[in-house]
């Protein structure tokens, strides 16, 4: 343990330690100098890849084929017909009329005097169209509700559903409500009841009307049995017509009367509508608004990802003459020299074949900043006359796209040049060899270098209480000797 000395009375502590910061301050403040040095490089290239990989998904939104391949598709009138489309639709305008649209069938069977009576035992088969459904009635589980109960879970799968109104005032009865998911003509419900069935259970038998193609409409209520089975709704096919032509579809969504094209029918027109001749306009188109943005968007992305690498690369005067300019941290760095110069010789490189080769031929041109700029006017004259020559330029293992990403990716991949130099500058930091291991074993010599001094100094400090204490024993011993020394 250091002390301060007492036979010497020099300051021990403070000697040794100015003694320890001055052989500590070179090695100190070259690995300061390196720590941070290091710390910046790898904090630049990190924004460095950043804003590569920024870039280049700009770039992967681009070259991507089906962003040429979308439709744009518009309707005069979405309450009646709606319009999608995909990429085998061709660009063209139809006129719509709506008749009348699909719909599927319900009925209300007879009624009793509660939904809670057992009705009796048998087997009911419920038909929809060409599909039927048997359920069980067995004694105990055979009131109306236990008959919902049992329809809901057999007929899940197929669409086929019941429900139970009652009227508040006894008159109609519990009816048991029958709903079909099967939208089309012929696909109207029926109940038949086996031959067996016994108690009330076959009163639930029904058949639709027959001859109501014609009109579809629902079955009124009978005045004189207003607890009468009736159809509430008929299954019935969508009647429309596209230029002209009537078509038929057993379901509201329409897929297959354009090729590409999805019309999903909301409502009938009038009947007024109709007598005037009166249609909905729909439309598809290639989504040329979509592509522009793209466009638009790899142009900002360049700009952007140049602006961060002049803002790492710049020098910055400051002060007077004398003054040192600010240096960023990526100054004259070899790797981003290499990548600026491959961006620049990609963006000038013309388009093998024929159609557009250039960027300028579509309106973007390199300003004396090295920004990219557009000019919207040619850039949309080139979509509208050249759209296929704007697709091919861009994209495809050719186009241009697939050029820079070329140039992008041995930078931003994993273990790619970005990653590998991280990796070096971090073994700088904390691998073998590195700032941090060095600070440990100048932090291990100075400790040495400490406690050598401090055994030196109390060494030296000892000698001096010694040799003290013998001086001022010798000049007792002088002192006490009779005149032989004067005192004066």
């Amino acid at each position: 343990m250091a002390i301060t000395g007492i036979g010497s009375g020099l300051d021990i502590n403070s000697l040794v330690g100015a003694l320890v910061n001055a052989d500590a301050a070179p090695k100190t403040a070259q690995l300061d100098r390196l720590e941070k040095a290091t710390t910046t490089k790898v904090s630049a290239l990190g924004q460095f890849r950043s804003a590569l990989s920024t870039f280049q998904t700009a770039l992967e939104k681009l070259n991507d084929p089906a962003l040429f391949e979308k439709r744009s598709a518009t309707s005069s009138s979405v309450e009646t017909v709606s319009i999608t489309a995909n990429s085998k639709a061709a660009a063209g305008n139809y006129n719509v009329q709506v008749f009348n649209l699909a719909q599927t069938s319900k009925v209300a069977l007879a009624g009793f005097d509660n939904s809670t009576d057992a009705l009796g035992t048998g087997t009911l088969t419920i038909n929809v169209g060409g599909d039927s459904l048997d359920i069980d009635v067995p004694d105990g589980s055979n009131s109306l509700a236990d008959i919902r109960d049992a329809i809901n879970k057999a007929g899940k799968e197929s669409g086929l559903s019941a429900t139970i109104v009652s009227d508040p005032n006894g008159v109609g009865g519990a009816r048991l409500v029958l709903s079909s998911s099967k939208s089309g003509t012929d696909n109207d419900i029926s109940v038949a009841v086996s031959a067996d069935a016994t108690g009330d259970l076959g009163n639930l038998a029904f058949a639709p009307p027959s001859g109501t193609d014609a009109s579809f409409e629902p079955t009124p209520a009978d005045p004189g049995d207003p607890r009468a089975a009736r159809v509430i709704s008929y299954s019935r096919d969508a009647n429309f017509a596209i230029d002209g032509l009537n078509l038929s579809s057993a379901s509201n969504t329409v897929e297959d009367a354009i090729d590409g094209v999805t019309l999903t029918l909301k409502s009938a027109q009038s009947a007024e509508a109709l007598a005037n001749a009166e249609t909905v306009n729909v439309g598809v188109a290639e989504d040329k608004v979509g592509v522009r943005k793209s466009i638009t968007d790899f142009v900002d992305a360049y700009n952007k990802m140049l602006g961060s690498v002049n803002a790492l690369t710049n020098v910055t005067a400051v002060g007077g003459d004398n003054s040192e300019p600010l240096v960023a941290a990526l100054v004259g760095d070899s790797s981003v020299r290499s990548f600026m110069n491959s961006m620049r010789s990609a963006l000038g490189t013309p388009a093998s074949g024929d159609g557009i080769r250039i960027l300028s031929e579509l309106g973007i041109t390199t300003q004396r900043d090295g920004k990219l700029a557009v000019d919207d006017a040619k850039l949309d004259d080139a979509m509208e006359t050249n759209f296929e020559q704007v697709n091919a330029f861009f994209t495809g293992v050719d186009g241009l796209m697939s050029r820079l990403e070329d140039k992008v990716k041995p930078y931003t991949e994993t273990g790619g040049l970005l990653e590998s130099r991280t990796k070096a500058l971090q073994n700088t930091l904390s691998g073998r060899g590195g700032v941090d291991e060095q600070r440990e074993a100048l932090t291990l010599r100075l400790g040495k270098l400490e406690a050598r001094l401090f055994a030196q100094f109390n060494a030296m400090d000892t000698l001096v209480s010694q040799l003290s204490s013998t001086g001022g024993f010798l000049d007792a011993q002088l002192d006490s000797l009779p005149g032989f020394v004067k005192k004066d």
